[in-house]
């Protein structure tokens, strides 16, 4: 793939990475991403896991790894001190839906809450990276160790899309920033002319499922990054299962928003959608969109 250098575009090109790193990893395969890319280039880690959602495979990645529930801010902090960790990372989310259940605040993640008077996933972000640094560790965006998983603008795949399909992405794009924008979600899906699905709190692949019953699977996937996003907190991320349930719900367009999208494993992916006839192009703007009509 084309693209440019995440370091750039995160505003840390001059960032120099030292071991321990700290990772607070969450669900998906971003984490494990992260920890492979640091040991191959002899980086140590200190992960800390979040119960039922970062897969237990962590622990065979990393230098140390802790388990905490959702809302244990104290100890994230407490590890990273313990072990001297001066740099960390965030990378995969949390399910919304376990939000509802399985939370243990402890009693810096509620007076952190008191203090922002919000639950929403940005602004908690921002204080937990805020509440991280402040006990001396710097937060580094997660796709500085992924540099080839940020796509430029421009087609991924062999495949592109038609010229009904662009109009239905520039009408997703404007939508998901919209949405994005009041913290509703990143993944929008358009059928007909008009919008189909909004990610809510069920999450990308629920949402294109929703989608494709909805259109009948004659639609677009668009996602794209917040305007008000963190660039160094949760990308929005596609990969092997994205295109998986694409293509179980015959859906064959995924539009994604260029060097703010990470691609997950992105050889692979891209032969993934190349075999199953699914186009990827990744955009900038709806300018760009509307260019290529």
């Amino acid at each position: 793939m084309n693209q440019e250098s995440p370091e750039s575009l995160c505003g840390e090109s001059k960032l120099s990475l030292s071991s321990p790193l700290g990772l607070v990893a969450g669900n998906g395969i971003f984490p494990l991403e992260f920890a492979r890319s640091a040991r191959q280039r002899g980086l140590k880690v200190i992960a800390v896991a979040h119960i039922g959602e970062t897969s237990p495979e962590i622990e065979s990645l990393v230098s140390h790894c802790v388990w905490i529930r959702v809302g244990q801010l104290g100890q994230i902090i407490k590890t990273f001190k313990k072990h001297g960790v001066g740099q960390a990372a965030f990378a995969g989310g949390i399910s919304r839906v376990r939000l509802f259940g399985g939370v243990k605040l402890d009693l810096k993640a509620v007076a952190l809450i008191a203090r922002l008077r919000s639950v929403k996933d940005d602004i908690i972000l921002r204080g937990i990276a805020e509440e991280v640094e402040k006990g001396g560790v710097k937060v580094f965006s997660a796709s500085l160790l992924l540099d080839r998983s940020l796509p430029a603008p421009g087609y991924l795949t062999r495949k592109t899309l038609t010229r009904s399909e662009l109009e239905q992405a520039v009408i997703g794009w404007e939508t998901a920033k919209i949405t994005g924008a009041l913290d509703i979600g990143q993944t929008v899906v358009v059928g007909g002319g008009v919008v189909v699905a909004i990610e809510a709190i069920e999450g990308t692949d629920a949402t294109i499922k929703r989608g494709a019953e909805l259109s009948c699977g004659d639609c677009v996937i668009v996602k794209v990054c917040k305007p008000q996003q963190d660039l160094r907190l949760d990308l929005p991320t596609i990969g092997r299962n994205t295109l998986d349930t694409m293509r179980l719900c015959g859906i064959s367009s995924l539009v994604i928003e260029a060097d703010k999208t990470i691609i997950l494993e992105p050889d692979e992916t891209v032969r993934a959608a190349d075999s199953a006839g699914i186009a990827i192009l990744a955009v900038n703007s709806s300018k760009y969109i509307q260019s290529l009509i």
